[in-house]
């Protein structure tokens, strides 16, 4: 077993690097600080000497990077997700990699759900477009009751966007790999293979709040869409790899799909030339559906590092043959 002190950098604090290709990681090298005054921190192209890093805490780290830290104890998501960290071919899977687990998260989840939901199902994107043009218009008021929305993945963020539909009057459905016991009231259960048709059928709005895993890669594709009631509304707030992009604008031309809300996608940022930008029923926000508090990453690293160097496992470690 190496000694703990083999594992520090020079300066005897724990070394870790904040690794990203497409984000600015000021603000969780701020909140890293704070939880460990005097940290031993490498990011950006300041990374020093490779070997010196024993946790890494990652947003789609660059490809390589690493498997080129020979003393690296910790793989650290700054999400929920893996898939931007085990994309990495090179990625030394005998490492603990851990996720966030963060129950404030649920909060921002259902906010956005239920406003993505209400928006369309309302006509609001209308009512955006007539007061603009200072029209008084109305669009036709469908009640909450006669709106179904089905919810696939009842994790903790898909339990609790269910539970708040059903609250504000929708009724609610809900699918998952394997039985739920102990639903919201208001929320029909289905789950398994078998029960998938049956709960797409009774959607009229389909959230995708699934793990990404070698099952679910590409679940949102045309074979499903064709199993919605004929003008259904997809919102993804789950992976980018749940959909298959190419079946999305098909559909809609088909008028299978009348809408769609995406908040995740293949390829982060989304491409200027891309063609969901232009089409106006696509709605494109950039990964915001919610976020977690940055202490609440830098503690929960810090607390699986400490867990690895004791010889205990970390909290929330992935399972890499199961994905999540």
């Amino acid at each position: 077993m190496v000694a703990p002190d083999d594992h520090k950098s020079k300066s005897g604090m724990p070394c870790v690097a904040i690794l990203s290709a497409v984000l600015d990681m000021e603000y969780l090298a701020v909140a890293l600080r704070e939880a460990h005054p005097g940290i031993d921190l490498r990011l950006g192209e300041e990374l020093g000497a490779l070997d010196e890093i024993e946790a890494a805490v990652c947003w789609f780290p660059p490809h390589g990077l690493l498997a080129q830290m020979p003393k690296l104890r910790l793989v650290q998501s700054l999400a929920a997700g893996i898939e931007h960290i085990t994309a990495d071919v090179e990625l030394p899977r005998h490492l603990p990699l851990c996720r966030i687990v963060d129950t404030g998260m649920a909060a921002g989840m259902k906010a956005y759900v239920c406003w993505a939901v209400v928006q369309q199902h309302r006509g609001m994107g209308a009512y955006v477009a007539s007061s603009a043009a200072r029209r008084w218009e109305e669009q036709p008021v469908v009640s909450p009751r006669r709106h179904r929305v089905g919810i696939a993945g009842l994790g903790t963020l898909g339990m609790a966007c269910a539970e708040a539909l059903a609250a504000i009057g929708y009724p609610v459905r809900g699918w998952s790999r394997s039985k739920k016991e102990a639903l919201p009231a208001g929320v029909e259960g289905f789950h398994g293979a078998a029960q998938l048709d049956e709960f797409l059928s009774g959607c009229d709005t389909l959230v995708c709040l699934l793990p990404l895993t070698v099952e679910t890669h590409g679940f949102l594709d045309a074979a499903l869409f064709a199993k919605l009631p004929r003008g259904a509304h997809l919102i993804n707030v789950g992976r980018g790899d749940h959909l298959v992009e190419a079946d999305l604008q098909p559909a809609l031309d088909a008028g299978q799909l009348s809408a769609a809300t995406l908040d995740a996608f293949s390829q982060e940022p989304l491409a200027p030339e891309h063609p969901f930008w232009g089409d106006p029923r696509i709605l494109v926000t950039p990964h915001i559906a919610t976020r977690t508090d940055s202490l609440v990453i830098a503690r929960q690293t810090l607390d699986n590092l400490a867990s690895v160097r004791e010889g205990r496992r970390p909290a929330n470690q992935v399972d890499l043959a199961r994905g999540y």
